[in-house]
This record gives C-alpha cells, structure tokens and sequence, in this order.
C-alpha cells in the first residue's frame, strides 16, 4: 500500500506538508509549483487517502458548495466547471445546491455549515435575500464568498463587468445603425439588473442616443418574462428597432413573442442577450450574445474560499473583458 510518506519523499516535502496539501487545508502557505509537485506525485503513485480517518481527526470534509439560483441552467455550466476546475487542483470538491433553499429553509445553511458538512460556500443569491440577514445566519467561521449578485455588503463578492456586458451590445446595435434600442431588463432591486441598466444608460448617453423609458422593462430573467416584457412594449406603443436583452434565458421568450406576432428577426427588431450557452446557436434565428468570463468567475471564487482567509473582499472580474460573438439575430434596421 502506498503511505503519504512515499507521496512527501516523490514530491519533496514534508509528510505534514504533503498532508494538508492533499488535504485542501485552507490555512497551509504553500506555492503553486508545491502544490501541484504533490499532486502529481500522488497521481503517479495511485495514492488513495483515508478520508474518513482524516474527516474525524480534522473535522473537515474537502467539500465547497456551490449554491446557485438553477442547478439545471447552461449559463451556470461554465461557472461550475472553472470552480470544478480549480477546486480539483488543490484536492477538494464541488457540491451542487439551490439557492432557493435559503428561503425555503432559513436553518438550512446554517446547519450545513454548523454540521461540518462543508469547508466553504460559494453563493449566488436568490431575488429578495437581505445580504446583512445572510452574514448574520453564517457567521464567520466557514469562508464564504458571494457570487455575480451584490457587488459590496457584509460578505466577500465577486461579479462579472455586467456594465461593460451591455455596452458591447449597445455599441454592436450603433454600429448597425440603430436609433432605438429597448432594455429587457431584470426584477427591481436585483443586484445584476440594477448593473446592466445603468451600464445601458451610460452607453447609451456614450452613444449620443436618447434613454426612452417606455423601452425599458423590469420584469425579470426567465422566458416567460421576455414574452411578458414585449407585450408590455408594445401596449406602451411601436417597438424599437432593436432590443438588449439582459439575460439569454429571456431572450427565448423574446423572440417567441416576436415571432408570434408575424414580426421578423433582425429584419424588424434585432436582438442581443447578455451569456452565450450552446442553445444560443441551436435555434432560429441564431441569438447574437455577450459572452461573459463565467469560468473564470467560478475559478475566482474557489481561489478566495481557499486562499481568502476570511477578509471580506469586493471584486470585479474585468478580464478577460466580455466578448461580443455575432450572429443571425441582429441586423441593420430598415
């Protein structure tokens, strides 16, 4: 059977070394070329550790949550994977949750955390969660991080450049020619919706085009939302030529409710969404998106649950910068 020792003598370190880094221990002061020498060496040599004798002498699991509104939803696939990713390289693992079940149950977090069950929490927040209430349920003890929701509070955060998002799609729509552009936007008090509106305000006026606010709704990210939100355009009067959909999922919506209405896209109304997932492509006409570092997110945010040592942080995630990826659904205006 191969011994830890013989995972320390392969890599060059200490057996306590080698110990906590194959341990995911969150306090250990190690490089990364350290790091990765004892994992590879471990690789080589088929070592097997023994969890549960190390979980009861260290009340540790090696386990970080990801909590996330939608489980099942392609635009969280990249952020999961660059937190997998990440993870993996220092020998702990990615647990799924829903963030909804901080609503539904209020102990529920708590618990995980009082019960040991997990070393740290990366967390997006559900519509309507109090981030002060959340940082007084968690306390200090377990390192956690809050992620592409609020961009300041209580609690470490981490988000995406979501300004910048939409001014890509904004100056996209200039280029086109486009005049008036719309806003399908987010629920009020949704920390990303509050980001993107004001990152289409400013790119607008950057654009030297007038805000209309009878173009702009607030009805949320789903699909049903966007079929809603084009109704609600349209009992406000004519459409815009051109709409920036704040989220891909809406989108969906948006177009069926064009289509429905024997209107035509780009050739009357040309879209872009902010994400861009595989469905983007599959569909017709294909959706022009916004392409956001969601792995990179992901990556960040396991680096701060490890690394971070409890310091509340707020941090944006400005490069790589968002990536404008064209296709079918935007076109100049008649």
């Amino acid at each position: 059977m191969v011994k830890l020792t013989d995972v320390a003598t392969l890599a060059g370190v200490s057996a306590s070394a080698a110990s906590r880094v194959l341990s995911g221990d969150l306090t250990i002061r190690v490089s990364d070329a350290t790091r990765q020498r004892v994992l590879a060496a471990a690789r080589q040599l088929d070592y097997v550790p023994n969890h549960a004798g190390r979980s009861l002498r260290t009340s540790r699991t090696s386990t970080i949550a990801l909590v996330v509104p939608d489980v099942t939803s392609a635009v969280f696939a990249e952020l999961a994977k660059g937190a997998d990713e990440e993870a993996a390289s220092r020998g702990l693992a990615i647990v799924l949750g829903r963030a909804e079940r901080v609503h539904e149950d209020h102990d529920w977090l708590r618990r995980m955390l009082g019960e040991s069950r997990i070393d740290g929490v990366i967390l997006q927040l559900p519509d309507g969660t109090d981030a002060d209430e959340l940082a007084a349920m968690v306390g200090r003890e377990t390192p956690i991080v809050v992620i592409n929701s609020s961009d300041d509070g209580p609690l470490s955060t981490i988000v995406l450049d979501d300004a910048a998002g939409i001014q890509a799609a904004v100056e996209h729509l200039r280029g086109l020619g486009h005049e008036s552009l719309g806003l399908i936007g987010g629920l009020p008090g949704n920390p990303t919706a509050g980001r993107r509106e004001a990152g289409y305000r400013s790119a607008m006026a950057t654009a030297g085009l007038p805000v209309r606010e009878e173009w702009i709704t607030h009805l949320g990210y789903a699909g049903a939302d966007g079929r809603a939100a084009v109704e609600l355009l349209e009992q406000r009067g004519p459409l815009p030529t051109a709409l920036v959909v704040a989220n891909l999922n809406a989108a969906l919506g948006v177009l069926a409710a064009i289509h429905a209405r024997d209107l035509r896209v780009p050739a009357d109304v040309s879209i872009v969404a902010m994400h861009d997932v595989w469905y983007a492509d599959a569909i017709w006409p294909p959706i022009t998106t916004v392409r956001m570092p969601l792995r990179e997110l992901g990556t960040a945010a396991v680096t701060h649950v490890v690394d971070g040592r409890r310091a509340v942080t707020h941090t944006t995630i400005s490069e790589p910068a968002p990536v404008l990826v064209v296709r079918q659904s935007t076109a100049a205006p008649r």
